[in-house]
């Protein structure tokens, strides 16, 4: 009971204007009410109505999203941009959002102002997001797509093969879902479909 009675009288204890206890619960409350007003700040940035307010965004890769399956389809569950560019894990999703900030750099400087820089700029975007999903084994396709989950009697035949052959094992043949869906929410860039892709069909 010792240790109670030095411990309270610590807490009492005056410094040059307020206890330490009073300066103890302030950092508290204090810490609670920054981290509330930081979770906010990062939740409200983890939107699609956040991530189309600048127009480079809502002009171009927006508008294509819409004529995808992504955007409209029968069972009515819609991807937005933070369900496929954000990573869900807290410390994955501050890492992305620390590297994302290039992108508000990006938007006060003209970097994609027009239709015309924004496609001279297009394979160079895409190639570092495919790097990054290729990176994280397409984690943010596979919180909506796991494999294990497949329905194969609901797909073609040549999709059967290939998930079975590259999503089922680890072999040497493994791929992940980037390898072989990409322009699958948007328009790929002037390439050649198949450039980068191995034969994955036989």
């Amino acid at each position: 009971m010792r240790w109670l009675k030095t411990l309270r009288t610590t807490l009492r204890r005056p410094s040059a204007h307020y206890s330490l206890g009073f300066l103890a619960g302030g950092g508290f409350i204090f810490g609670i009410l920054f981290w509330g007003g930081f979770n906010t700040a990062l939740e409200a940035t983890n939107t699609e109505t956040f991530c189309i307010s600048c127009h480079e965004m809502e002009d171009n890769v927006y508008q294509e999203m819409r004529e995808t399956a992504h955007f409209t389809n029968g069972s009515g569950v819609r991807a937005t941009c933070p369900d496929c560019h954000v990573p869900h894990d807290w410390t994955d999703k501050i890492a992305r959002k620390v590297e994302a900030s290039k992108e508000v750099w990006g938007h006060l400087f003209g970097t994609l102002e027009t239709r015309e820089k924004f496609l001279e700029k297009r394979r160079e975007m895409a190639e570092r997001e495919w790097a990054r999903m290729r990176a994280t084994d397409s984690l943010e396709c596979r919180n909506c797509h796991a494999y294990r989950h497949m329905d194969f009697t609901d797909q073609s035949p040549r999709a059967q093969e290939a998930h079975e052959r590259y999503l089922g094992g680890d072999g040497p043949d493994r791929r992940t879902c980037i390898d072989c869906h990409k322009g699958i929410a948007h328009r790929l860039p002037e390439m050649d479909p198949l450039e980068g892709v191995e034969n994955l069909v036989e």
